[in-house]
């Protein structure tokens, strides 16, 4: 077999329908559209809610709760995931490890408003951490395996 001899299966690529092309084609005219009124035109979208003039079922509904628009964001990081990247070589269990520490090894992406800790996982080696947030199991964890875990003010709160 050759690679001009590969082919798909057969019905596996379907060629999309042409609207508007002619009466021919069976999607002319008024291309599937039906005929007249407001659904036939094009830019219509919040028709679905709509109900007759009747007051919408999410306008009568009460509101509940408030989302605070600046509220401090973190990013989780538990401790197995920590025990990973000391053993992929990633993060020196000698030093301090802070937010700037854990982006240059790439256990989190971006720093947010500051890491909080979380305790899924085994932690085996001794960590010296700084951190925004600890749960009690962290910390425990943490502990455990000798390490010390420093909670420090984040930005944004």
């Amino acid at each position: 077999m050759k690679l001009n001899q590969l082919s798909d299966n057969k019905g596996a690529r379907k060629n999309r329908i042409r609207v508007g092309r002619g009466i021919g084609s069976g999607k002319g005219k008024t291309g599937g559209r039906g005929v007249k009124g407001q659904k036939s035109r094009s830019g219509v979208s919040g028709i679905r809610q709509y109900e007759g003039g009747q007051m919408p079922l999410y306008m009568r509904l009460p509101k509940r709760g408030f989302n605070k628009p600046n509220r401090a964001q973190f990013v989780e990081v538990n401790v197995g995931r920590l025990q990973a990247a000391v053993d992929a070589g990633k993060l020196d269990a000698g030093k301090k490890i802070d937010v700037e520490a854990l982006v240059e090894a790439g256990v989190v992406r971006r720093a947010k408003g500051g890491v909080r800790l979380l305790g899924v996982g085994e932690l085996k080696s001794k960590l010296d951490l700084v951190v925004a947030h600890a749960s009690a199991g962290a910390k425990a964890a943490v502990e455990k395996a000798g390490g010390s875990v420093t909670v420090e003010q984040a930005k944004g709160e």
